[in-house]
């Protein structure tokens, strides 16, 4: 019913489109149907090289295109007059040029990039110069500034869901914490995926704790890559799911600026300050985030999130960056969830049971890139960052038994009914202080070699990675709830040593295949020095306890790309995925070294991905992830009790996922507007493949955690040259699991059982003055507000953020 809702609408929208004077095409033989092409040409460097993938667009309409893979482009279904074209490109200068369409005569151009630009020296994960990707080895996304601003997320998790194969499950709704899966992996904490900003990790420990507690802000953003295929052998040390990367906008080469604010219900409000220029060798952007709210659903949260991006171009080989972050958060973030009853009564969903937890995330971080060329074929990027999590969390201690047996120092306050088994939360006069902080810092040098062995045009691409983290972990137990002090029972710290060495060379066969070889080597040395505990029968003492391990692998990947016509592109590929075990549950509080394997797979992946017409993009990817042993989280953040993660064993993930976009200005020539539908949709079968049994059940065949078989993200945009805007979404989550025995009925806690599907609708309305460098905004978030888990984790259930409507309003200048 929603999604014929949501059909019902693109309908209305069409009807007015097509009967309305503004859309008609003048130009064209109503007769035939065709568009009429106005503008056409090449885009090349003053070398002559031609550059494919430009964008090119018409300012001041909603007119635009990219070059094909010759460099070439196509502009249909303009009126006379004069224009203005804008021609821009990842390493290069962007400039206008004024062009006339008369009398709807075709008008040929050259575009000449004259000038290089000045860019910061980073590495991302797909390549520079390929945004779209006809040469990326496997399936990827890349979602720009644009299409982030058009969704005008209150949650960065809107903005993934973009990506075809991703599963993002909410927590407080914020995303504050992201947990992403892709592929059907366990999204909890987005353990299994590689989270980059500007090719710097941002786990709190990558190799030995690698949990989201912090998540990069996207309001920030210029863009978002996520890559899935064989390409991320390069990066790590993750490479099971899939590698997102974060990308923050660099210093532009002259004065912009803007100033967006954003308020709604439950006194929410964002504050986002932007301002960047290039001051003759040197450019700078800096970004000021002021976030607050005082109840979006249960959660208080106060954000502060300063950024400053330097780039110093040095000579006419090299140039350095700097960047510079601070960022501070306070908030009501818990773990504590609805059980069962509560959910099922109603009207408690976003009750704050334990009202004085609370959790302070800061986060310093800075990091230089310095890029030389030593001629046009050969160049060295390095990377070298250092940043310091501190993630203390106070939380109040209750009590769940099926007797419903009060603690003896029970608070007098409970949750649920008494009157059912298990269904009573007994809140108790304790807390328990979890105090983290986090050191990590590293050094990646990249070696960029265009060659001709064989006589054959190849890309050689070798580097080494060296990391160094530490983790401090106390656990205060304080007498009374929300204390901060107390009794200090746990003490520990952890270190790792990593290193990493990579290559990858890119064989040019023929101008339309090319063949990527990959191989990585990792190594990683850590160490649990366990200072103070509780024993069993003993009690707390301090205590000598330190053991170490070392764990060698070889990550090898391969892929392909065929691109028998310009706008037709095969890619497949196959590689070893590889996560290691996280160092607080490979060496017990005991001090004994675990047998718990790295996580493995072999992961396959074929697809293609076509613009069969000027108004169609299809893309489509097929993949397997067979894994000899899947780690399955036991954790608390998981729905467990507090153990980390175990040897899950055999598990098989198949599946596809598809992407379509249909541009239906161009398909019925609307001339003065735009109006797009896209969708993307994943099927997974995510399974454990071997005889595993729990509890005496053998879970083998049975779906793993928290992986639906289907999820579907839709959007549909419609804008006009007047600067109107208006964005319709809708989200599809399948049904789900919570745990390995894929239990039905849910349990009294609420931390077991079925978690339906649901559908979920957003809409954006924008209107755009350009006149007055303003844009104004209207988004109402969960437009039906629609009532669904969103997850039974951590400790029980978490109900979706309700229909919420944010205004917003942006000057530039």
């Amino acid at each position: 019913m929603q999604f014929r809702g949501l059909l019902g609408v693109f309908a209305i929208l069409f009807f007015f489109s097509s009967n309305s004077p503004v859309f008609s095409n003048d130009n064209s033989d109503p007769k035939s149907g065709e568009n009429t092409l106005v503008i056409s040409g090449k885009v090349s460097s003053v070398d002559g090289e031609t550059i494919p993938y430009a964008n090119i667009l018409v300012v001041g309409t909603v007119k635009g295109t990219y070059t094909n893979i010759d460099g070439s482009f196509e502009i249909y279904d303009l009126p006379d007059g004069d224009y203005t074209l804008k021609v821009s490109a990842i390493g290069f200068k962007s400039f206008t040029r004024k062009v006339t369409v008369k009398g709807g005569q075709m008008s040929e151009v050259d575009l000449v990039f004259e000038e290089t630009g000045v860019e910061m020296p980073e590495v991302t994960v797909i390549a520079s110069k390929d945004r779209v990707f006809s040469r990326v080895p496997g399936s990827v996304t890349y979602i720009d500034k644009k299409e982030i601003q058009t969704i005008n997320p209150l949650s960065g998790n809107e903005v993934l869901r973009r990506s075809p194969g991703l599963h993002v499950v909410d927590e407080e709704g914020l995303g504050m914490r992201v947990n992403v899966g892709i592929r059907g992996l366990d999204p909890d904490r987005s353990r299994n995926v590689l989270i980059l900003e500007d090719g710097v990790p941002v786990a709190l420990s990558p190799y030995g704790e690698p949990e989201m507690y912090y998540t990069p802000a996207m309001d920030r953003m210029a863009g978002v890559e996520i890559l899935k295929g064989s390409g991320q052998v390069l990066f790590g040390p993750q490479t099971i799911g899939g590698v997102i990367n974060y990308v923050t906008a660099n210093p532009p080469q002259e004065e912009e600026g803007s100033v967006y604010v954003q308020g709604g219900q439950g006194g929410f409000f964002s504050g986002l300050v932007n301002y960047g220029n290039t001051f003759g060798n040197t450019g700078i952007q800096a970004n000021l985030l002021k976030k607050r709210a005082d109840n979006i659903g249960p959660t208080e949260f106060d954000i502060t999130d300063f950024n400053t991006k330097l780039l110093f171009s040095l000579n006419d080989r090299s140039e350095l960056g700097m960047k510079v972050g601070i960022y501070n958060e306070v908030s009501n973030s818990t773990y504590i969830g609805l059980n069962q009853v509560m959910f099922d009564r109603g009207g408690e969903d976003f009750t704050r049971m334990a009202p004085d937890d609370q959790l302070d995330v800061s986060r310093y971080s800075l990091s230089f890139s310095h890029k030389y060329r030593f001629n046009k074929n050969v160049r060295l990027r390095t990377i070298a960052y250092g940043y310091r999590t501190t993630r203390n969390w106070n939380r109040q201690d209750f009590t769940i038994n099926n007797d419903n047996t009060p603690p003896s120092n029970w608070t007098g306050v409970v949750w649920g009914d008494r009157e059912v088994p298990g269904g009573a939360i007994f809140m108790r006069n304790s807390t328990g202080n979890r105090n983290r902080q986090f050191e990590v810092a590293g050094i990646e040098p990249r070696l960029e070699v265009d060659h001709k062995l064989f006589n054959t045009s190849n890309e050689l691409i070798v580097g080494a990675r060296y990391l160094y983290e530490r983790a401090f972990e106390q656990r205060v137990n304080g007498t009374k709830a929300g204390v901060k002090s107390g009794d200090l029972v746990e003490d520990e710290v952890r270190t790792g040593n990593a290193f990493a060495a990579y290559a990858q060379n890119k064989i040019n066969v023929t101008s339309k295949a090319d063949i990527n070889l990959g191989v990585r080597f990792e190594s990683f040395d850590y160490e649990r020095d366990i200072r103070r505990r509780n024993f069993p029968e003993v009690g707390i003492r301090d205590t000598v306890l330190t053991a170490s391990n070392v764990i060698h692998e070889i990550i090898p990947g391969v892929g392909f790309n065929y691109r028998p016509l310009n706008t037709f592109n095969i890619f497949g590929g196959v590689h070893k995925g590889y996560a290691p075990p996280r160092t607080k549950d490979a060496i017990t509080a005991l001090g004994d070294v675990l047998e718990l394997d790295a996580e493995q797979s072999v992961n396959y992946e074929l697809g293609f991905r076509t613009e069969p017409t000027k108004w169609l993009f299809v893309e489509a990817t097929g993949f397997v992830m067979n894994f000899t042993n899947q780690v399955i989280p036991v954790a608390e953040s998981a729905g467990g009790v507090g153990f980390g993660l175990i040897n899950g064993g055999a598990t098989l993930n198949r599946g596809v996922e598809t992407a379509v976009v249909m541009d239906l200005s161009k398909l019925f020539s609307m001339r003065r507007s735009s109006l797009t539908y896209d969708v993307n949709a994943t099927f997974v079968k995510a399974t454990f493949n071997e005889d595993r049994f729990i509890n005496g059940t053998n879970v083998n065949g049975n779906r793993t955690p928290y992986a639906p078989n289907w999820f579907v993200n839709s959007a549909l945009t419609f804008q006009t040259e007047s600067g109107f805007g208006l964005r319709l979404v809708g989200n599809f989550v399948g049904d789900q699991f919570g745990d390995p025995l894929n239990t039905v009925e849910p349990s009294p806690n609420g931390r077991v059982g079925m978690i339906a599907a649901y559908t979920v609708f957003d809409a954006v309305i924008n209107y755009d003055i350009r006149k007055w460098n303003s844009r104004f905004n209207l988004t109402i978030k969960n437009l039906t507000d629609e009532r669904y888990i969103a997850t039974r984790r951590p400790q029980g259930i978490r109900v979706g953020i309700p229909r919420f409507i944010t205004a917003g309003y942006e000057f530039r200048f």
